[in-house]
């Protein structure tokens, strides 16, 4: 992937839910969403980068499904800066916490694209990375085999806290790649926030 191609990746502005950072299409105003009016969710802010699509569609494949590592610096670089005025997601933010692979996947793939993302954000920023406050304790099927109201079970009781201690007490910005329903964002959020997480914020680099 060139760097014209790269350079090329732009963010996504649109009307969209103060909350859960979900896309709105077409001209108005920022809104809450029908489901963060139905059922608040555990995390207090998220907020996507950049539309899931075209070249940014196509880093993320390539470093997901074909171990392209380098394009993490790239994707994380177009996050933070794409969101940069986002002070709400930044503000006192004391450790990113990267969304767990189970150990399944992880073998078979061999890295967490989220963790080397947020490795990556942390570096720019310097906010510390936790890797072990979270971990998946069940297989899921993939989300994107499922229909919107199967991803919800899906990964519902999926994730748990080992350590509480690592996260207790403090503000944890989420990382994770792609937000297309929320549900996983949801479930984690939910997790930390039992486990004693004083405030959780979430932050992906593309919405589907």
């Amino acid at each position: 992937m060139c760097r014209k191609c790269l350079d090329g990746i732009v963010p996504h502005r649109a009307p969209l839910c103060p909350c859960c950072g979900r896309f709105f299409e077409g001209s108005g105003g920022d809104h809450l969403c029908g489901s963060c009016l139905d059922e608040p969710p555990a995390f207090s802010l998220h907020r996507s980068a950049g539309r899931y699509g075209a070249v940014l569609k196509d880093a993320l494949l390539l470093l997901k499904f074909r171990g392209c590592r380098p394009l993490a610096g790239e994707l994380a670089a177009f996050a933070r800066e794409a969101l940069r005025r986002e002070e709400g997601l930044w503000w006192e933010a004391d450790r990113l916490v990267p969304v767990p692979l189970h150990r399944r996947r992880l073998r078979e793939r061999g890295f967490n694209q989220a963790a080397v993302i947020a490795g990556e954000i942390g570096r720019l920023t310097g906010i510390g990375v936790e890797r072990r406050a979270l971990k998946k304790i069940r297989a899921t099927a993939a989300q994107t085999s499922l229909e919107r109201h199967e991803r919800r079970a899906n990964v519902r009781g999926a994730y748990a806290v080992p350590d509480p201690e690592r996260i207790r007490g403090k503000v944890v910005l989420l990382v994770d790649d792609v937000f297309t329903t929320g549900a996983t964002i949801r479930e984690c959020a939910g997790v930390l926030r039992k486990a004693g997480a004083k405030d959780v914020r979430a932050l992906t680099v593309a919405q589907a």
